[in-house]
């Protein structure tokens, strides 16, 4: 995720960060030049969230077993 500054929000930084000793401008201009990211990003391939179901199961015999494992909750809270 980006955010993005208008150029008010980025005069205010400029003028704070101007007040700051050559040795921390670098610092900081190198930082900043080692998180510009020019690759683009890796495309993900939805068809690798889904699939067909598989199960040597009857559907009768799933929706009993869902069912069968259902767990009531006992404990009450008394107020």
């Amino acid at each position: 995720m980006s955010l993005a500054l208008k150029n008010t929000t980025i005069e205010k930084y400029f003028g704070f960060l101007a007040k700051l000793d050559i040795a921390s401008k670098k610092r900081l201009i190198t930082k900043l030049k080692e998180s510009i990211n020019d690759k683009e990003p890796e495309k993900f391939d939805l068809k690798s969230l889904y699939g067909a179901w598989e199960d040597s199961r009857s559907s009768d015999e799933i929706i009993e077993d869902i069912k069968n494992s259902r767990v009531e909750k006992k404990d009450s809270i008394d107020l």
